[in-house]
C-alpha cells in the first residue's frame, strides 16, 4: 500500500513538471518605453549630426558654435541692439553698462563697462555660449576671454548701409533666427533705397556741421572723411564741411566753421548741455547762415555713432532735417 502511494505520488509531481507554466498578466508598458527610449535617441543622434556653425571674424579667427547661441553676452551697445532686433532677445543673459535700447535691454544683467579692465567673473557667471564684442572692445580684451574658455565673435563696424545688411543676416545666423534677420535686412535696404530715391529730385545739397562735442566752441570736435555720419550726410543729400579734414575724428577751428558757413548746424551733443541757443552765443558765430536763419538742430548721436540697424533710422532723420521738402516713399 505504502509503496503504491509512492508512485502515485511520484506520478502526479511528473505531471505538474510537465504542465506549461501560467504567467501572470501584465501591463502593456514596454511599447510606451520603447518608443520614449527611441525618441530620446533620435534627438540625441540629430543634436550629434547637425553641423557646427564656423564664422571668420573681423579678426579674422575661426569662431565655431555646436549649434546657434542661446546664452549671449554683448560687449557693446549696437551689439545689443542687432540681438534685439533679429528676434533673439530673450537669448541674452549680459551686456554692457551703457546698453539702453531698445527699453528691454535694462531688464538683462549688466557685465559693467568695457572700458578699461573687463568683469570677467561678471561675465564667467553668466555661463555664456557666446560673447560678442565690437572695435570698441580691443583685441586684447578678445584674447583674456578667450583664455578663459569663451567663445567670443568680434564683430567690425560697418562701413556702408550693404555690409550693415549682411551683419543682420549674420546676427540671424548666430543665434538661429535667420528669417527674422533676413526680412529685418530687406526692410532696412528698402527704407534706404526709399530715401535715395527721394534725394535724387533734391534741387540743392546744403553745407553742414555736424558738431560731436562743443564742449571748447574754440575747436569742436566734428565727424571727418570716411566715418559713417560722413556717409550719412552724403546719402541723405548734403555736403560734410568736415569732409576737408584729414581725420575721421577731429577738432575743426572756429575760424574754419566761418569760413565755410554751413547751410545747417546739427549738434549731436545736446545731452551733453549743449543748446541750440548757446550755439548763436559762440564768438563769430553769430553771422552763421545756419545760425541767421534758425537752422540748427538736435540730434540722437546714437543714431550715427552705433553701428547697428538704428543707423538707416539716423538717415530718415537727416533727410528730415536736410531736406524737409521731399517726401519718402516706400
Amino acid at each position: 500500500m505504502f509503496r503504491k502511494t509512492l508512485i502515485l505520488t511520484l506520478l502526479i509531481t511528473l505531471l505538474a513538471a510537465c504542465a506549461p507554466a501560467q504567467t501572470a498578466p501584465t501591463v502593456d508598458s514596454a511599447p510606451t518605453e520603447i518608443a520614449l527610449t527611441e525618441a530620446v535617441t533620435a534627438e540625441a543622434t540629430a543634436e550629434e549630426s547637425a553641423p557646427a556653425l564656423t564664422f571668420t571674424d573681423g579678426l579674422g579667427r575661426e569662431v565655431t558654435l555646436a549649434a546657434s547661441a542661446q546664452r549671449i553676452v554683448t560687449l557693446a551697445p549696437s551689439l545689443t541692439e542687432f540681438v534685439f532686433a533679429v528676434g533673439a532677445g530673450s537669448q541674452l543673459v549680459g551686456r554692457d553698462d551703457l546698453s539702453d535700447f531698445p527699453a528691454e535691454a535694462a531688464d538683462i544683467a549688466s557685465i559693467g563697462s568695457t572700458f578699461g579692465a573687463l568683469n570677467t567673473e561678471a561675465i564667467l557667471a553668466l555661463e555664456p555660449d557666446l560673447v560678442l564684442a565690437a572695435e570698441i572692445n580691443t583685441p586684447e580684451q578678445v584674447s583674456e576671454l578667450e583664455g578663459l574658455g569663451l567663445t567670443v565673435y568680434y564683430l567690425p563696424n560697418p562701413l556702408t548701409y550693404d555690409e550693415l545688411y549682411g551683419q543682420v543676416n549674420l546676427f540671424g545666423q548666430l543665434t538661429g533666427h535667420e528669417e527674422e534677420a533676413s526680412e529685418l535686412a530687406e526692410s532696412l535696404a528698402a527704407r534706404v533705397e526709399a530715401v535715395d530715391s527721394a534725394v535724387a529730385n533734391a534741387a540743392e545739397k546744403p553745407t553742414v556741421f555736424y558738431e560731436i562735442d562743443g564742449t571748447d566752441p574754440s575747436k569742436p570736435w566734428t565727424t571727418g572723411p570716411g566715418t559713417f555720419m560722413d556717409t550719412m550726410i552724403t546719402m541723405a543729400g548734403g555736403v560734410n564741411i568736415g569732409g576737408v579734414l584729414s581725420d575721421a575724428f577731429a577738432q575743426i577751428s572756429a575760424e574754419e566753421i566761418v569760413a565755410q558757413d554751413p547751410d545747417i548746424i546739427i549738434l549731436g551733443d545736446t545731452l551733453y548741455g549743449i543748446t541750440i541757443e548757446s550755439v548763436g552765443e559762440r564768438p563769430g558765430w553769430a553771422d552763421l547762415t545756419a545760425v541767421k536763419e534758425n537752422r540748427i538742430f538736435a540730434f540722437d548721436d546714437n543714431l550715427a555713432t552705433r553701428p547697428g540697424p538704428r543707423l538707416v533710422d539716423g538717415l530718415e532723420e537727416l533727410l528730415k532735417i536736410l531736406h524737409p521738402e521731399l517726401v519718402v516713399s516706400q
